[in-house]
């Protein structure tokens, strides 16, 4: 066990961040979680029967004391950092000329802030590990809607995880976004209902990020995209 992969996943208490994690830790990963609220990270942990192997980490994506603060509980509990995943993301669900302002800010800062800080943390460790950075993006990084600034999160969450890989490829470190479509979990709560349609569920996300990240070394898988059957844009 102490030389078992160790992962380090942002927003991972519920969603696609909890599968990503119950894979991982079924696959023999060491894996640690955050998210700002402990009592939904408290229960997450009590879902899965409290496993040796799962560390959970009160803290905010967007704040660099916290993440790194995670980071180095990680380093400190394992001993090293193979893979960061960063998942945590919202939307406000409005459009530029039409929505309330009030809560773009937040957005902005965990869905783009938060995997650009997360990434400044853990690379030092992944050089020594020559591990991987995994960013959530969005089929929204890549297709313009009418009016959605979360999707220029995303767009922007799609230029990151290109930048980043020109710069750290040198260093072994890969870099992987997975870019899904509509997809069934929390994300929707906000809106007030699911989207019409065929959803893909968490665990078959999460199937594509412990796919890149079990790439063996040499093979870095870059950008996919993930859509269910029947959504066109």
């Amino acid at each position: 066990m102490t030389d078992s992969p160790v992962a380090l996943i942002t927003g991972g208490g519920s969603g696609i961040g909890a599968a990503v994690a119950r894979q991982l830790l079924d696959a023999g990963h060491r894996v640690t979680v955050t998210g700002r609220g402990e009592a939904r990270l408290r229960d997450f942990a009590d879902r899965l029967g409290n496993p040796d192997g799962l560390l959970t980490v009160t803290g905010n994506t967007a704040e660099y004391d916290d993440v790194r603060a995670a980071v180095e509980t990680t380093l400190k509990a394992y001993g090293r950092l193979d893979t960061v995943v960063a998942n945590a993301g919202f939307a406000t669900h409005d459009s530029v000329a039409e929505g309330d302002p009030a809560g773009w800010t937040e957005m902005v800062l965990t869905n783009v802030l938060g995997p650009a800080l997360l990434i400044r943390a853990s690379i030092d460790a992944l050089k020594e590990t020559r591990g991987r950075i995994v960013l959530v993006g969005s089929v929204a990084g890549f297709v313009n809607t009418p009016g959605n600034i979360y999707g220029a999160t995303k767009w922007a969450v799609t230029g990151l995880a290109e930048n980043t890989r020109r710069q750290v490829t040198e260093f072994g470190v890969g870099v992987t976004l997975i870019a899904p479509g509509r997809v069934e979990t929390p994300f929707w709560d906000s809106y007030g209902s699911l989207p019409p349609g065929h959803l893909l569920t968490a665990d078959q996300i999460a199937d594509s990020v412990v796919w890149a990240v079990r790439q063996p070394d040499g093979v870095d898988v870059n950008t996919v995209v993930v859509r269910p059957i029947g959504q066109p844009n």
